[in-house]
C-alpha cells in the first residue's frame, strides 16, 4: 500500500530519541493539532505489534474517539498503526519512518487513506467536521513534525 501523503523533517537527534517521542501515543496531544491523547488498552503499555490504543481527537465543535491497533513495530525505525472509527470501520493508517543520518535522523510521517467511499465521503466529514481530510492531514503532518522538532530541541 502506498501512502497518500508523506512529509519529512531532518532532526538533530538519534533515532532512539525520536522513536520514544512518536511512539508515545498517550502524549500525542502535545504534538498533533487534532489528537489530544488517549490511553493504551487491553493490557498494552506501549508500542508493540497488536497493541491497542484508544485515542481522543478534537476539532472545531467536535470530539470523537478512535481505536488504534499497532500493525508494524520495528524500533527505532518503523511504527505503523491502523485507526478505526467508534463503530469499528477502518479509516486510516499512519506510519512513522525514522532513517538515521550522520547528524541525527530523518523522520517521515505517512498517512494512508483507507476505508470505503462511505467513510471517506460521508462518515468522516460528519464525525470530524473536515470535508477535505487529505488537505487537513497534510497540514496536520506538517504541524506534528514541527512539534516533534521543537520537542527534540528541548530533550536532545
Amino acid at each position: 500500500m502506498e501512502p497518500t501523503i508523506s512529509r519529512s523533517t531532518v532532526l538533530a537527534a538519534g533515532p532512539e530519541v525520536v522513536w520514544a517521542i512518536v511512539t508515545d501515543l498517550p502524549n500525542m496531544g502535545e504534538l498533533s493539532p487534532e489528537n489530544v491523547g488517549g490511553r493504551w488498552v487491553g493490557g498494552a503499555t506501549g508500542p508493540a505489534v497488536g497493541a491497542r490504543f484508544r485515542g481522543v481527537n478534537r476539532g472545531p465543535g467536535k470530539e470523537w474517539r478512535t481505536t488504534v491497533r499497532v500493525v508494524e513495530c520495528e524500533p527505532p525505525r518503523w511504527f505503523v498503526f491502523d485507526v478505526r472509527s467508534p463503530i469499528g470501520l477502518r479509516v486510516s493508517r499512519w506510519a512513522y519512518e525514522i532513517t538515521p543520518t550522520a547528524d541525527g535522523c530523518v523522520l517521515t510521517e505517512h498517512w494512508y487513506r483507507v476505508g470505503n467511499k462511505f467513510v471517506q465521503r460521508y462518515l468522516g466529514p460528519i464525525v470530524t467536521g473536515k470535508a477535505d481530510r487529505p488537505g487537513f492531514n497534510a497540514y496536520s503532518i506538517e504541524q506534528t513534525l514541527a512539534a516533534v522538532a521543537r520537542k527534540v530541541a528541548r530533550v536532545a
